[in-house]
C-alpha cells in the first residue's frame, strides 16, 4: 500500500485551490500529480475532510473470518500445527480452501 501525503501538504494544496488556483497549477506548485490534487478537491467536496481514507480490508472480513474461533482452537490444542496442516484440516472439515503462505528462503 502506498503512503498518504501529510496532512500539512494536503491543507496547502487545497488552500491553493480554494484561493482560486487551478487544481493542476496546485499540483505543479507542490510537485504532486494532477490526479492527486483533483481527488483531494473532490474528497473535500464530498466528505468535508482532507484526511486520507482508511486503507486495506475492513477488520473482521475475509473468507476465514467465520472460521477464526475454530482455527484458534486447533492452534491452542496443537501448538506445533503448521499452516499447511491447518489448511488441510479446514478443507477436510469445512470444505473451505485456504492457501497457506509460502516460506521464502533467506
Amino acid at each position: 500500500m502506498g503512503q498518504s501525503y501529510s496532512s500539512d501538504l494536503r491543507v496547502r494544496i487545497y488552500g491553493e485551490i480554494e484561493q482560486g488556483g487551478s487544481r493542476r497549477a496546485a499540483a505543479r506548485r507542490f510537485d504532486v500529480s494532477a490526479s492527486t490534487s483533483i481527488r483531494l478537491a473532490q474528497r473535500m467536496a464530498t466528505t468535508g475532510s482532507l484526511e486520507p481514507a482508511r486503507q486495506g480490508r475492513p477488520p473482521g472480513g475475509g473468507k476465514l473470518a467465520p472460521h477464526a474461533a475454530l482455527l484458534i482452537g486447533w492452534v491452542e490444542a496443537q501448538g506445533d500445527i503448521t499452516m499447511p496442516e491447518l489448511a488441510a484440516k479446514l478443507k477436510a472439515e469445512r470444505g473451505v480452501t485456504a492457501h497457506p503462505p509460502r516460506c521464502r528462503a533467506s
